[in-house]
């Protein structure tokens, strides 16, 4: 098992996001929307929280990607998160939330952690948005509503 040193000197006051795999792995690989989140997150403007079953994912998917796009250095990509994410214990959750249980890993870190708002483009997940007081917004309604105003 991991451990890890949680970064949050200012997370009081900044929106803290869980950020499904689907728009992680398209902001490093793809751009568009999910690269501007990415880009935001860098700069400060939101922190992201993390679980260890998430990150593995993250790690999973990257590299089997990483074989089609050589170009991509993605080891530098998930060395930022590890070091600058919020890190939590997230247990399963002891029954099923979306109808894709894989997703429920989100959403027990977002309850985890207390964090209000999943970014996903994931049906599955959009349709529990509201779960326990926990959001879930597409990438573009998540710059529309919480970067370009920041």
């Amino acid at each position: 098992m991991r451990y890890y040193v949680s970064n949050s000197k200012s997370t009081k006051t900044k929106v803290k996001i869980v950020l499904d795999t689907n728009v992680f792995i398209s902001g490093v690989f793809f751009g568009g929307p999910p690269y501007q989140i990415l880009d935001a997150w860098r700069q400060g403007k939101f922190d992201i929280v993390l679980s260890e079953e998430i990150f593995d994912e993250y790690q999973r998917i990257a590299t089997e990607l990483s074989r089609q796009f050589k170009e991509v250095d993605i080891s530098t990509f998930l060395d930022l998160l590890a070091v600058n994410a919020i890190w939590v214990y997230a247990p399963q959750i002891p029954f099923s939330v979306s109808t894709d249980s894989d997703d429920d890993k989100f959403i027990s870190c977002a309850l985890a952690s207390r964090t209000k708002l999943i970014v996903s483009g994931d049906k599955h997940l959009l349709d529990v948005s509201g779960f326990r007081g926990v959001a879930v917004l597409k990438p573009r309604a998540f710059i529309d509503t919480h970067i370009r105003k920041s």
